[in-house]
């Protein structure tokens, strides 16, 4: 079986289509995604339980994944779990509408957008784009070749090699959390709002009270073993935002 984390998710295959799989098992929502996208330039396969959605996943070339919370055989948090062990593919989920539990869940697992399942075609044609955009910059390093490796104190992000070391050691982050710290990197000790940091990491226009920014957060301190209560690296400043700690601060 192929190695998806050798798959560029670049947003045109051999067809020039963007090859996506969606992973549901409302047959009828299947079709009317397909219908919908395929003029559009997209290549859309569909996979009905968890245990197929994973396989395909696995074994395949997409550009992105839309994957349903509720599946049978297997839920898509599983399988979101499974693939995030060997892919960055960007995958954006299905919820239940209103259901704030389930977007934050799979925010922390790796998902890179959540919509409900009431969601309209324009809006998930836009969040497509948004997050297959942002994967495709990550793999053409575009317009950071030149910008300098960042260091603050053990932590290390090249934004050019998309590579990010602690303690000379590379961490596994989705794309959107290796954005999330770089821009926290080019200023540290300055706090960012989350508005600012949606504006640096995203390609589209967020809710005023979507959380996603504060999931995104939560889930890169972890992966930094940094302690909210006595932070080394992310300190929240209360009513204002995030900051990177500058070595030596207090």
């Amino acid at each position: 079986m192929p190695d998806p984390r050798a798959t560029k998710p670049t947003p045109a295959g051999a067809s020039g289509k963007t090859r996506l799989l969606v992973i549901d098992d409302d047959r009828k929502l299947c079709r009317l995604i397909r219908d919908y996208l395929q003029p559009m330039g997209y290549d859309v396969e569909a996979a009905h339980t968890g245990p197929e959605g994973w396989e395909k996943a696995a074994g395949g070339d997409y550009d992105a994944v839309i994957l349903d919370v509720m599946l049978p055989g297997q839920d898509g948090f599983e399988v979101l779990k499974q693939l995030r062990r060997t892919s960055n593919v960007p995958v954006l989920m299905l919820t239940a509408r209103g259901d704030e539990a389930d977007r934050i869940v799979g925010l922390e697992i790796g998902a890179d957008d959540y919509l409900p399942k009431t969601f309209s075609t324009r809006e998930l044609l836009a969040r497509l784009r948004a997050v297959t955009r942002r994967a495709s910059h990550a793999a053409g390093n575009s317009g950071v070749e030149a910008e300098p490796e960042l260091v603050v104190g053990p932590l290390r992000v090249n934004r050019a090699a998309r590579v990010a070391l602690l303690h000379d050691r590379p961490l596994t982050l989705t794309p959107v959390e290796f954005d999330l710290l770089a821009a926290l990197a080019r200023a540290p000790g300055r706090v960012k709002t989350r508005e600012q940091l949606l504006d640096e990491i995203a390609d589209r226009n967020y809710d005023v009270f979507d959380r996603s920014i504060d999931v995104h957060v939560s889930a890169l301190r972890k992966k930094l073993e940094d302690d909210p209560k006595a932070p080394r690296f992310i300190r929240t400043v209360r009513t204002a935002g995030y900051l990177l700690i500058r070595p030596g601060a207090e």
